[in-house]
């Protein structure tokens, strides 16, 4: 690989990445003869081993129903589902499991929020979202509007791709009943300045929700020290099996909140005079849960603290510099979201070369990115485009993966020209 010479801030992080890309197998392998340079994590995180062996332990050994069962595989099973809850509260540090409900990934948990708590919503209430979002965060709450006359209220954003939080400010008020912004936005990388926007919504005495579907890969979150209402993740982001993800809501909520569905361990006791709530969480988790799902996540999240938060995001953040300094100084390029503050996404367009277009000769020199609007079509509609080439990080990438995008832009601007 051709060494790009002369970048800022390349001190070498703490991180062995070559010791930890051998515990991902799906990075071993070529494609279409070159080695895997994996930049789509913001899409989707590749698996260590021990997640794989996890979820093929409970397959193979201790796969059971879980609550009920009095066996000793149902026990096993119920100990490693609850044992996954207890390591998600940990890793957000949470004030107790029943703060903690297993959906299945971000959207999942978002909607449950509409569901439940839209039904104290009225005409004329106030939602308060962002211009950065992932559709995940504006459908819904369009969908709620569109049920009970409530208004979505957008903070608008500037030329970098940072939250105008003078315009935010302005939009709090009597009718606002819930803001919902995402910690980091899925598009562009802006890591948006949560702590100032929950502070901002204390004074109205509004409740927050926080998206953080790319935050908790990448950095160290507390929930606690966030003081934040509502917290959504999904666990294939951040190293874990698809299919599984958190609702975090303060034990308050939770108690107040109707249930999103009926049906299965949501109940304590049913007939046909009515039926009594099981405690929580397990008042919004109805039906058979994904067991192996939230197995997986618990030996995601014991990976990911053996690592370290803070010297995942310290590598993260030398890596996105050495990405930017490189992709940015190339002839043609554009990049797309400059603020101040950005976690491990790169987006960019290249004069004359449809993201698609782009995406497909990087392939076929091994390097894996996303090409689209990346589910944030009014952000693209913002900077007047249709769409992005991004390169996201993770942990396990290297100079090597960037060294490669790099040779790969060239050969593209090489067949256009």
């Amino acid at each position: 690989m051709t060494a790009i010479p002369d970048q800022k801030k390349m001190t070498p992080t703490a991180l062995d990445v070559d010791r930890l890309r051998q515990d991902f197998p799906i990075l071993a392998q070529k494609i279409n003869g070159h080695r895997l340079a994996f930049l789509d994590s913001a899409a989707s995180s590749q698996r260590p081993q021990c997640v794989i062996d996890a979820v093929r332990h409970y397959y193979e050994r201790d796969h059971a129903n879980v609550h009920r069962g009095v066996h000793t595989l149902s026990h096993r099973a119920t100990e490693a589902y609850e044992g996954a809850r207890e390591k998600v509260r940990q890793f957000i540090n949470a004030a107790s499991t029943r703060e903690i409900v297993f959906t299945r990934g971000t959207t999942d948990s978002i909607n449950l929020l509409a569901a439940s708590f839209g039904q104290d919503i009225e005409a004329g209430d106030e939602i308060v979202i962002s211009h950065l979002e992932h559709h995940s965060n504006i459908v819904p709450w369009q969908m709620l509007c569109e049920r009970t006359g409530a208004v979505l209220r957008v903070v608008p954003i500037n030329d970098r791709g940072e939250i105008r939080m003078d315009e935010y400010l302005s939009l709090l008020g009597p009718r606002t009943r819930l803001v919902a912004i995402s910690h980091v936005s899925n598009a562009l990388g802006t890591i948006n300045p949560v702590e100032q926007i929950i502070a901002a919504a204390r004074e109205h005495s509004i409740p927050v929700l926080l998206d953080g579907a790319q935050a908790v890969p990448h950095q160290r979150v507390d929930v606690t020290a966030l003081d934040c209402d509502f917290y959504a993740f999904s666990g294939h982001k951040m190293c874990g099996p698809t299919g599984i993800g958190v609702f975090y809501a303060k034990e308050e909520w939770l108690e107040r909140l109707p249930p999103y569905q009926g049906g299965g361990d949501m109940i304590l006791t049913v007939s046909f005079a009515g039926t009594t709530y099981n405690d929580l969480p397990y008042k919004f988790e109805a039906g058979t849960p994904n067991i192996a799902g939230a197995i997986g996540l618990g030996a995601a999240v014991d990976y990911l603290l053996d690592i370290g938060m803070d010297e995942i995001q310290a590598h993260e953040s030398a890596i996105l510099d050495y990405a930017t300094n490189a992709v940015g100084g190339i002839d043609g390029i554009q990049l797309v979201g400059t603020a101040e503050h950005k976690a491990g996404v790169l987006s960019f367009n290249l004069d004359g070369v449809h993201p698609h277009d782009l995406g497909t000769i990087l392939d076929h020199h091994g390097v894996a990115i996303r090409t689209g609007h990346h589910c944030a079509m009014p952000v693209m509609e913002f900077f007047g485009i249709a769409g992005t080439a991004r390169a996201s990080l993770a942990f396990y990438n290297c100079r090597e993966d960037i060294d490669q995008l790099i040779e790969g832009l060239h050969l593209a601007i090489r067949m256009f020209n």
